[in-house]
């Protein structure tokens, strides 16, 4: 075994692996919701924004905020990411590439 190190972009390799594997956009879709959860639940967690209060300020149930903080639910509409965003003062952005 060696130690030289490959050049170039680590992440280009990784992309170029799971495209081979047929499971690149899916898994970049996952990715992007993992982080979107993760930066609500953060800036939740800087306000100090209970999941009680967050469920009361986006007018919906407490079982439906956890559906939105919970980073394997895929199925989260873009307005309801947009309006949470608001709410803790962010924007969201989203952009085709």
């Amino acid at each position: 075994m060696t130690n030289d190190v490959e050049k170039g972009r680590a992440g280009q390799l990784f992309d170029d692996f799971l495209r081979e594997q047929g499971t690149c956009e899916d898994t970049s879709e996952r990715a992007v919701t993992r982080v979107l959860a993760f930066q609500l639940a953060a800036a939740m967690r800087e306000q100090k924004i209970t999941k009680a209060a967050m469920a009361r300020r986006l007018a919906t149930s407490r079982s439906q905020l956890d559906r939105l903080l919970d980073p394997t639910n895929d199925s989260v509409s873009l307005a309801t990411l947009a309006r949470a965003a608001r709410i803790v003062g962010r924007t969201l952005s989203v952009e085709l590439q």
